[in-house]
């Protein structure tokens, strides 16, 4: 597993110890930033089931300002420390141990907006479209924001959840990304 392109490209990362985290793969994360980049002028990212921070490191390597990486494993966050710690820009990283609905509530009340949104929970349906309309009753979401959903082959989300609408679906192997945009 590496960071594929920008800033930090080529640098190695490491995955989550054990069966409970499924790290994106390098082919997924480069099919992922060529539908929605693949590179940014800045903006807030939010990977609210970081894993091992794969997906929000290579957002800020691709230029995004700054990255908010969620989960509540300790393994997790250890990983995502150590991963972080290889870009050398750890002030552009946010780590925090949390519950996905506690951790929006405390954002909401810091007034925070994101731009990209990176959701791969353990793969159930509910949660990523219960995620989604949390964040737009909160107020999360930027006016331009994307949502970027990685999960099974088998699980079918809506074609709009709240104001969102699907603005690109694509298979690679196992997995399914799907991408909302405001519409």
């Amino acid at each position: 597993m590496r960071i594929v392109s920008g800033d930090f490209g080529g640098r190695r990362l490491t995955a989550v110890p054990g069966t409970k985290t499924r790290p994106t793969t390098d082919k997924v994360k480069e099919a992922v930033f060529n539908v929605i980049g693949p590179y940014f002028d800045g903006g807030l990212v939010l990977d609210l089931f970081a894993g091992s921070g794969g997906l929000g490191i290579e957002a800020v390597s691709r230029g995004a300002d700054h990255a908010y990486l969620i989960d509540r494993q300790f393994a997790a966050i250890k990983t995502i420390k150590s991963n972080i710690a290889v870009t050398k820009q750890e002030t552009k990283f946010s780590v925090l141990k949390s519950d996905s609905h506690k951790i929006l509530d405390k954002f909401s009340r810091d007034g925070l907006s994101f731009d990209l949104v990176f959701l791969d929970p353990p793969y159930a349906q509910q949660k990523i479209e219960n995620d989604i309309l949390k964040m737009e009753n909160l107020n999360l979401l930027g006016a331009d924001a994307k949502i970027i959903c990685e999960t099974n082959l088998e699980t079918v989300l809506s074609d709009k959840i709240g104001q969102f609408n699907v603005s690109n679906i694509k298979e690679y192997g196992i997995t399914k990304i799907t991408v909302y945009q405001k519409g």
